[in-house]
């Protein structure tokens, strides 16, 4: 049975140096155009909780130079809801004026980049799911790595073979390397791969790298090989996502 994956390069310019990245980088001339960097992050569900004006729920910047607050961004829907739970005994008030809104990455990055030019911007700053920044910890420091260096979301991806080629997958007649949130959903992609492809079971390993970091050297470089990184959200995501009703046709 032919294999759906292949090794592909190295990819040097996502590397361990990722990890500890500042969030949103600033933009450079060699970046990844912005509408390129949008697309890739757009399949991405992520999950903010607003005010009743739709506006983001917005807490105190204390500490950064920004002074225009910050906003979270969860990465799991559950998270968001259990924010939201503690609000309610926290700020029962508040609670009830605000909710969970699903939105794309790829829409929380065209807002900071907007945000980022005007008088007090307004900061974003992502929650990952703790069992994945756990996966994580338990990943770096199997592999000898400091894991209290390690900051951001975390994104799993897997190597192989003799020179460690990140795994790729065809998708639209083009290979694709997939970056995990989730590293059980790497894990299933990688036990179909050892079984196409036994020989290379003992080979792999899983890179843990940073979202925020990918995202700043897409904005900081303009590689060719940056066009193979696919960002895979979790399913339970895009599942929740699905399940939503589909919005009315606006009236004329």
């Amino acid at each position: 049975m032919k294999s759906m994956f292949n090794l592909g390069a190295k990819l040097g310019i996502v590397s361990s140096a990722i990890v500890g990245s500042a969030i949103f980088g600033t933009m450079s001339a060699f970046s990844l155009p912005q509408d390129q960097i949008v697309q890739k992050l757009g399949p991405v569900p992520v999950f903010t909780i607003t005010d009743a004006k739709g506006a983001p729920l917005v807490a105190s910047n204390e500490g950064n130079k920004k002074e225009g607050g910050v906003a979270g961004v969860f990465i799991n829907q559950k998270d968001a809801e259990a924010f939201v739970n503690q609000l309610k005994t926290k700020n029962p008030e508040l609670a009830k004026t605000v909710r969970v809104v699903p939105v794309s990455l790829g829409e929380v990055y065209k807002l900071d980049q907007a945000s980022s030019t005007k008088p007090n911007s307004l900061d974003f700053a992502y929650v990952p799911a703790k069992q994945q920044v756990d996966a994580a910890m338990a990943l770096l420091k199997k592999s000898g790595q400091d894991e209290k260096k390690f900051q951001g979301t975390p994104l799993f991806v897997a190597k192989a073979g003799k020179e460690k080629g990140y795994l790729t997958v065809k998708q639209a007649d083009k290979q694709v390397i997939p970056f995990f949130f989730n590293k059980e959903e790497l894990q299933t992609m990688l036990d179909k791969f050892k079984k196409q492809q036994p020989d290379l079971a003992s080979t792999v390993e899983i890179q843990v790298v940073n979202l925020e970091g990918v995202i700043e050297t897409m904005q900081s470089r303009n590689d060719t090989q940056l066009n193979q990184i696919m960002l895979v959200p979790p399913k339970a995501s895009i599942d929740f996502v699905r399940s939503l009703p589909a919005a009315q046709p606006r009236r004329k």
